[in-house]
């Protein structure tokens, strides 16, 4: 039984493919007739679907007001689960590429003024914030931290058209971002924009918690360390759509329960990163364990991503 109908899905073509930064290309897609491309905001990322079965995340770091293409930036992790190391070896100008999306659960959402703090490669889900927000002249000022000058993407294209907004913090040259001098300076009405490993993540987290009413927004790339663990119990869940009630035991997951059994449900991750799976709950009370809703999404318990959540209640009614 399959009651959902699969995301549609759009065959590209590489038109360009630029080393960007150390261990970073950049690669524009479009469709092959020049068709216009479905639009998308600030925030949002797409899915890439690659060789051998598989799916990762990258987010669009060109334009939203070029309709003719997408541009996504990847970074090669030879210790990761392979998806980077397939987009450096495999992709070529002229290859075509399937891809999902785009999909965003970073928005960028209106403020008096704006604080960018990029680490890494999560300097590309930025791009398209600043260009939005320089061109509606709001205050806005982009910290960017990397190892190295040479392995900042985007780096000098940044200084260049952004001369007295743009700081750049080689650690290597400057140690890291100084994050207590930054976030204490914080005016009101400033929106904290916040893309780039864990441990900046973190940090940035844990100071902002500090000041109630802090405006923080973060998109991670991998789960945060602290959601995915704990002990684990055998609870069901009642599939409204499909009218099934599956029971899930410890080490399995609603999605794979729900795949097994027929239920198509859309997902990418599966590690409770991209929100691909958000489901509605309509009734239960979720256990979270992913890293891209809200402590008030959280509390809410109106929706939830069933690749790695699971459930405080015997049971839960979902939108399945």
């Amino acid at each position: 039984m399959n009651v959902r109908t699969p995301e549609p899905e759009l065959d590209l073509v590489v038109v360009d493919r630029t080393v960007v930064a150390a261990a970073v290309v950049s690669l524009a897609l479009e469709d092959p007739d020049g068709a216009p491309l479905p639009s998308w905001r600030p925030g949002a990322h797409l899915d890439l679907l690659l060789p051998d079965d598989l799916v990762r995340q990258y987010s669009l770091c060109g334009s939203p007001a070029d309709t003719g293409s997408y541009r996504v930036a990847v970074l090669r992790e030879t210790a990761g689960r392979g998806g980077s190391v397939a987009v450096h070896e495999r992709l070529r100008v002229g290859d075509r590429v399937r891809v999902r999306g785009p999909r965003n659960h970073f928005p960028l959402e209106p403020a008096r003024e704006y604080l960018f703090l990029a680490g890494g490669i999560g300097i590309t889900p930025l791009l398209p914030m600043i260009e939005e927000v320089a061109a509606g002249e709001r205050p806005w000022r982009l910290y960017y931290g990397g190892r190295t000058h040479s392995s900042m993407a985007f780096a000098q294209q940044l200084v260049a058209e952004h001369p007295e907004h743009v700081t750049l913090v080689p650690q290597d040259e400057q140690g890291p971002l100084d994050l207590d001098a930054l976030l204490a300076a914080l005016r009101p009405g400033t929106a904290v924009y916040c893309c780039g490993p864990e441990g900046l993540l973190a940090a940035v987290e844990e100071r902002c918690g500090r000041e109630s009413g802090t405006n923080l927004h973060l998109e991670r790339f991998a789960p945060k360390q602290d959601v995915l663990g704990g002990p684990e119990s055998t609870f069901t869940v009642e599939l409204a759509e499909s009218g099934m009630t599956l029971e899930v035991p410890p080490g399995r997951s609603i999605l794979e329960v729900a795949e097994e059994a027929g239920v198509f449900v859309m997902s990418s991750c599966q590690e409770g990163t991209c929100g691909t799976c958000e489901t509605k709950v309509l009734a239960g009370t979720p256990e979270h364990r992913d890293s891209v809703l809200s402590d008030e999404e959280h509390e809410s318990g109106r929706t939830m991503m069933v690749c790695v959540s699971r459930a405080k209640s015997d049971g839960l009614v979902l939108d399945l």
